[in-house]
Formats: structure tokens, sequence, C-alpha cells
């Protein structure tokens, strides 16, 4: 990956970081423990779900188009 597309992950996650951070409980990041319980639990129900479904997206969006090009032409 170059030093480009590692800036943005970085600024997309940290901007990501302080709006999940709204959402937390102040008490659970209070210890280790609780700050890593409630960043597996916004990976899970957030931010992993809008990567799968980007990538499902994707990977569709790919097999259709491999589909169309393809298809045997009934014109001739």
């Amino acid at each position: 990956m170059d030093v480009a597309k590692k800036a943005q992950i970085k600024a997309h996650a940290l901007a990501s970081a302080e709006l999940l951070y709204d959402e937390t409980d102040p008490d659970q990041v209070k210890t280790l423990a609780g700050s890593e319980v409630a960043v597996r639990d916004h990976l899970l129900a957030h931010v992993g779900l809008e990567i799968g479904n980007f990538l499902s997206a994707q990977a569709a969006a790919q097999a259709e188009g491999e589909n169309d090009n393809s298809k045997v032409s009934s014109d001739g």
C-alpha cells in the first residue's frame, strides 16, 4: 500500500474513532479491557459491517461484469 493510501486510512480511522468515542460509555474506556471491548464491539457492529457490505457489492459487480462479457450473442 502506498503512503498516500495509508495516510487516508489513518485520517478516516481517526475521524471514525472520534464519532464512535461519542457513542461509547465513558466508564467503559477507563480500563484497557473496557477499551478493547468497546473497540471490538464498534468494529463488529459498524466498521466491519460497512467494509463487508462494500466488498460484497464490489465482488457482485465484478461477477456481473464477467458474466456480461461471457454471454454468447444471438445476433448474427
